[in-house]
């Protein structure tokens, strides 16, 4: 069956720019000897990878496609806990739904780590609604929140989807199941269909 193609997938494509942002974001603001550090860097790094292994496995199973999809959705939920945690714990606001620096970070289409370092530096990320300038690590952690909620959401869809599809269909290794799981009912049906002809000519 088709499958790959992961690089093409929106939610891919967000969770790699997440994966980098919080490469850089511990490097900056983390204490690299503190175990958090290495967590949301694994985090990250696994909301990106298990969207590509599922990827790749739905050639065989969408079983595991979805499977992988669902530990890569867990994975950034992790993730979202920790800059929560982050904003919290150094007393930095978290931005509210109606801020307008969420819905400018979503429509600029940030496609890579420098484009999001442009739009943070810039204007929309560190003038807020007061024209008061936030602090990066407060603009950092916040843009990496709205990035993550777009993540979540897109692998909801993705999830879904997958869902849909492996109740429909399948991949190949649940076809290959069901063929299997038929024949050896057919031979079953084959062979007791024999013992009862079997036992209707000896009674004779």
């Amino acid at each position: 069956m088709p499958h790959g193609g992961y690089r093409q997938l929106k939610s891919f494509q967000l969770s790699q720019l997440i994966y980098d942002l919080t490469v850089r974001f511990v490097e900056l603001f983390i204490d690299s000897r503190s175990r958090t550090c290495d967590q949301m860097v694994q985090a990250a790094r696994s909301g990106r990878q298990n969207i590509a292994e599922g990827s790749q496995a739905s050639g065989t199973s969408k079983k595991t496609e979805l499977k992988l999809t669902g530990v890569a959705r867990a994975s950034l939920e992790e993730l979202r806990l920790d800059y929560e945690d982050f904003l919290r714990q150094n007393n930095l606001p978290q931005w509210e739904m109606h801020d307008s620096r969420r819905q400018k970070l979503i429509d600029a289409r940030c496609q890579n780590l420098q484009d999001l370092k442009n739009w943070i530096n810039g204007p929309d990320g560190r003038n807020g609604p007061s024209g008061h300038q936030s602090t990066t690590p407060e603009v950092a952690a916040n843009a990496a929140l709205v990035l993550l909620g777009v993540a979540c959401a897109l692998l909801d869809r993705q999830i879904n989807r997958l869902a849909a599809d492996f109740e429909t269909t399948g991949g190949f290794t649940e076809r290959l199941y069901r063929i299997r799981k038929q024949k050896r009912s057919g031979e079953r049906e084959e062979s007791i269909s024999s013992t009862i002809v079997h036992q209707v000519h000896k009674t004779r």
